[in-house]
């Protein structure tokens, strides 16, 4: 933790008045703990049973002036709790995350569990997988945990996300399992013509006419340029279908995430491409339909 110290009272009293502020602005009380959580060494069990309230000297990230400025950024601004904290959580990692890169979420976590599947029904060779717009760098290390013998190849287009993906996979111990790559989709991967066993991407989706109806904390905050995928959110799942083929292997595996409502239009896309098979739609946990899978002929 930082240098800061505050006292049990004081934190117990924070959080009171914190909790109060969340219910007036309509925000989930639990993320108030959330935060706590992620400037200090409490735990859950302490923060529920407020046993921290009698501690002499509790140490945080920031101090609680600090603290205090960055939550009304939550309340006032609708700033994302993980932005505010510097940190996200996305299966067993801890990641750091910036307002130069998309939130981690738990629907995404799916794709590994998914490319697992299809890896051990496809028997393909761990090889060189890639994750194209890696963003904070989660699918990437999610690929390389699972596939403990395999390179990932994982490129951006912004370079101050590609910062924050390098310093995850620095902190999560992956940094000599991933590479990484400044540039558009496939462009700075030409070498890796016909060898990826697997490409894994999370890309912009939403249709441009719908980005001001999004959640003021994602519009407002998250990177424009992850989300916009133009006119009808297809823009760059197009590109992806076509040129995917020159890249994967025979047997190699396409997986991307979508909106609800596109994945029977991306299987049509996959179909007519030509070069796929077994073109798949699966659901999310709550049995949206969020992801389509497709193996190169």
């Amino acid at each position: 933790m930082g240098d800061e110290v505050t006292s049990g009272a004081a934190l117990w009293q924070w959080r009171r008045r914190a909790c109060q502020e969340a219910i007036a602005a309509a925000i989930a009380v639990a993320e108030v703990d959330w935060l706590l959580q992620a400037v200090s060494a409490l735990e859950p069990l302490q923060l529920k049973l407020e046993t921290f309230k009698d501690q002499v000297a509790i140490p945080l990230t920031y101090s609680l002036d600090e603290l205090t400025a960055r939550w009304q950024q939550r309340i006032e601004g609708r700033v994302p709790i993980q932005y505010l904290a510097g940190i996200g959580h996305w299966r067993q990692f801890t990641l750091a995350v910036s307002p130069a890169v998309l939130i981690p979420r738990p629907e995404t976590e799916l794709l590994i569990d998914l490319a697992i599947a299809a890896a051990n029904q496809t028997d393909l060779p761990q090889g060189h997988w890639a994750d194209l717009g890696t963003g904070s760098g989660a699918i990437a290390l999610g690929l390389a945990d699972v596939f403990s013998t395999a390179t990932i190849h994982a490129v951006d287009y912004s370079d101050p996300a590609l910062a924050i993906a390098r310093q995850n996979a620095q902190s999560t111990g992956f940094a000599n399992r991933i590479q990484f790559y400044s540039g558009s989709w496939f462009q700075p991967l030409t070498q890796l013509q016909g060898r990826l066993s697997g490409i894994v991407s999370n890309p912009p989706y939403i249709p441009t006419n719908l980005l001001p109806e999004l959640q003021i904390e994602v519009s407002g905050h998250e990177p424009h340029l992850a989300l916009d995928g133009g006119a009808d959110g297809l823009d760059c799942v197009r590109h992806l279908v076509v040129t995917a083929p020159t890249y994967l292997k025979a047997g190699g595996l396409w997986l991307v995430e979508l909106m609800v409502g596109q994945a029977i239009a991306v299987a049509e896309l996959l179909e007519a491409q030509g070069h796929y098979q077994n073109i798949q739609i699966h659901s999310d946990l709550a049995g949206l339909e969020r992801f389509v899978s497709a193996i190169r002929r």
